[in-house]
């Protein structure tokens, strides 16, 4: 945690890149709109006919399992190693977290590190104080931060983000099934409706809800935390950055919304510190702990909360 003051909102950060390919413009594009369109077709559905419990059950059930994957598998396992855990679970996990179609670990693990050694300054990839004051520049900002930065080049050198992860042939291996997880993504939720209805309609309904229109909520929930998480909300802990604790993000997001606490402590596998805000992906840590599948498992002491807090 540093404490120095906070950064010149004026800055325009405009870091060095390289190019991005055309295909994974595309990819990215056909990544967003997709789920976009599949939430317009739902809400006609919905319209027509209803939802039924197993749309319901898909939904709720794919959205908390992809959103596990990426806050306690992507979050705070494999960028900031918050906790331990057995190589099964480690690509369980990233396997759900892929299933988010966020892009693959490495490139968001590398993303995600960088975007706490420059936060809020010149080398984040995603801040919403990019173009500085003003509210027309504060509006290009939150676009950019929220979804316009997936569209960019990356900043060279990213690779050297996960040399840590790169080690391990079971996580390269992971990382370079990206597609197969996405489309694993997609296909579960419509077998799993067949089955549950025993129709083809259930299959279609099946990848609608629990394929893509969980898709859409994944992808801006989590895409909220990066804006929204910057812009508004309390900031109850000394951070060079913006960041925020927001409350609904904090519930929406399984406990990412307290992102001020987060940057305070980047490494606590805890975000939500006190006992009113909620934190399902730490809850859901300490049960694997229970249960013998964490470890090390790190937290900030009272006295270093006391320490960062702002009134101390």
């Amino acid at each position: 945690m540093a404490n120095s003051s906070l950064k010149d909102e004026s800055t325009k950060i405009e870091p060095e890149l390289i190019p991005v390919p055309f295909l994974g413009k595309l990819a990215t594009l056909i990544a967003v709109i997709v789920p976009f369109l599949a939430l317009v077709g739902a809400v006609f559905l919905l319209w027509g006919w209803g939802i039924t419990w197993v749309d319901l059950g898909l939904l709720l059930g794919f959205y908390l399992l992809t959103a596990v994957g990426i806050t306690v598998g992507f979050h705070r396992l494999f960028v900031h190693r918050s906790f331990e855990t057995i190589l099964p679970v480690k690509i369980v996990l990233a396997a759900l977290g892929s299933m988010a179609v966020q892009g693959p670990l490495f490139n968001w693990v590398g993303q995600h590190r960088r975007h706490h050694q420059h936060s809020d300054e010149e080398g984040d990839p995603h801040s919403p104080y990019r173009y500085g004051r003003g509210i027309w520049r504060r509006i290009r900002g939150l676009w950019h931060a929220h979804i316009w930065w997936a569209f960019q080049p990356d900043a060279p050198g990213i690779k050297k983000y996960v040399a840590d992860l790169r080690q391990s042939w079971a996580l390269r291996v992971t990382d370079h099934m990206f597609l197969f997880w996405v489309a694993m993504g997609l296909i579960l939720p419509a077998v799993v409706g067949g089955i549950l209805t025993g129709s083809w309609v259930g299959v279609w309904t099946g990848l609608l809800w629990g394929g893509l229109v969980r898709l859409f909520l994944v992808h801006h929930v989590t895409w909220s935390v990066n804006s929204l998480g910057h812009v508004w909300g309390t900031r109850p802990y000394k951070s060079d950055d913006h960041s925020r604790n927001n409350f609904l993000i904090g519930i929406l997001a399984l406990g990412e919304g307290w992102h001020n606490t987060h940057h305070a402590f980047p490494t606590s596998a805890r975000h939500g510190l006190r006992w009113w805000q909620p934190d399902v992906s730490y809850y859901l840590i300490r049960l694997m702990s229970w249960l013998g599948l964490a470890w090390n498992i790190k937290l900030p002491t009272r006295a270093a909360q006391a320490q960062a807090r702002r009134h101390a």
